[in-house]
């Protein structure tokens, strides 16, 4: 008997992960992806079903009921005609869900035309997920689009899925760095262009593979990042703001994050119950973390007493990048910072003020950073940062080879002593 059960693409994605339904009747076995994607912290995974914490649950489990239906009357129909394949049942399919969502085959003067190539179906996949990503991927899927179609104009053909393969990757990379594109920004377009070629492919649009080739790589860097030491943070939380109020404000907000480890998103939306013992469910991962309070932490909160929340009120995080660079250089973090990356395919070199790198994220990485340093144990650092390997957190810290050698140096002592004294 056949079985039609829905599951997630990615069940560990820290972001939206596609649903897609399996269907099983013992001898075939396939995926059928329609446009539905959830976090994995509002998915059930024993009922194949979004949770009730998902606003509107009750809409996208419509859907998915919808979806599942739909499937079971056409696999009946074909059986039922003797006529049956999973190729069929995927056609059917194919058609059933462009009629559900409206998402006829167009360009973007909505007039109707078959898929002639990469570009024709990335305008529809884009429309298609209108509702379900965030505004920051879509400007960035419509950043990669727009990029494809000025290469095709360059380049006065179409963009067939024919012609995706390794001599346009090289083509297409040129191209970037030609326009002045870094090496992680060309990587991130790349990276756009695997996910549309997948979402072809899944469809059963595309069948040229040449873009799983290990050749057709994903560019990408180490770029400089920061971290700001307890002796630098100290300088920030005594430093006088209080005749500019929204620099005070934001130096609030960046000492609870340098000492809680808490990303922008959670810890610019805390609540008065999180403050005695910050208590929280991370808004990316989803998983909930224990975290006591810094004693700067405490003072900090005291300001804000006599507000409803207890919280310094929150800003957006492009205000803040902005004000933080203000407060670093109010405070003399002016060190020389030598910033290395590749720019137009050249490898570039600049020195920077320290205070020009600081953002939001500082904070959790200098959180991390200075744990690490004091000798705290990185698995313990991991349970309140989230990293699931010590190998990305170890790419996370922010530490010189000085540093380390430092590190071990004082864990032989302690262990020598140790010894001695047992003796």
């Amino acid at each position: 008997m056949a079985s039609f059960n829905f599951y997630l693409k990615d069940n560990k994605s820290e972001t939206k992960s596609p649903v897609y339904l399996l269907f099983d009747d013992g001898v075939n076995r396939a995926k059928f992806y329609f446009q539905q994607s959830i976090r994995p912290k509002d998915w059930n995974l024993e009922k194949g079903e979004a949770r009730k914490s998902l606003q509107g649950y009750l809409d996208f489990n419509g859907k998915l009921k919808k979806f599942r239906d739909k499937c079971e009357e056409l696999h009946n129909g074909l059986i039922k005609d003797g006529n049956f394949s999973v190729d069929k049942l995927r056609d059917r399919l194919r058609t059933y869900i462009d009629e559900l969502y409206n998402r006829r085959l167009s360009n973007l003067s909505g007039e109707s035309k078959n898929f002639e190539g990469i570009t024709d179906f990335t305008i529809h996949y884009i429309k298609s997920v209108e509702n379900s990503k965030s505004k920051n991927t879509l400007k960035h899927n419509r950043q990669t689009l727009r990029l494809l179609r000025e290469f095709e104009s360059s380049k006065r053909r179409k963009l067939t899925f024919e012609r995706i393969n390794l001599d346009f990757y090289n083509d297409f990379i040129d191209f970037l760095k030609q326009k002045g594109y870094s090496k992680n920004s060309i990587g991130k377009h790349i990276r756009n262009l695997k996910l549309f070629l997948n979402e072809a492919t899944e469809r059963g649009i595309n069948t040229k593979l040449d873009y799983k080739s290990k050749r057709f790589k994903t560019p990408s860097e180490t770029v400089e990042t920061i971290y700001l030491t307890e002796g630098e943070l100290l300088r920030i939380y005594e430093h006088d703001f209080s005749k500019n109020p929204r620099l005070d404000r934001t130096r609030d907000l960046f000492i609870i994050g340098c000492f809680t480890g808490l990303r922008f998103s959670d810890f610019s939306q805390l609540k008065p119950e999180n403050v005695n013992e910050i208590k929280v469910k991370t808004q990316k991962t989803g998983e909930s973390v224990v975290i006591p309070i810094h004693w700067t932490v405490k003072e900090t909160l005291k300001k804000y007493e006599h507000l409803a929340k207890g919280l310094p009120p929150t800003i957006s995080n492009q205000k803040m990048n902005d004000y933080l660079k203000e407060i670093g250089k109010a405070v003399g973090l002016d060190e020389k910072i030598l910033i290395t990356k590749t720019k137009g395919g050249l490898r570039v070199q600049t020195s920077v003020p320290k205070y020009e790198l600081i953002v939001t994220h500082t904070a959790r990485r200098s959180f991390a950073t200075n744990l690490y340093l004091s000798g705290f144990p990185a698995i313990s650092i991991m349970k309140i940062t989230g990293h699931r390997t010590e190998k990305a957190f170890m790419k996370y810290i922010r530490i010189s080879p000085e540093q380390n050698a430092k590190l071990l140096r004082e864990h032989w002592t302690t262990n020598s002593n140790q010894l001695r004294a047992v003796k």
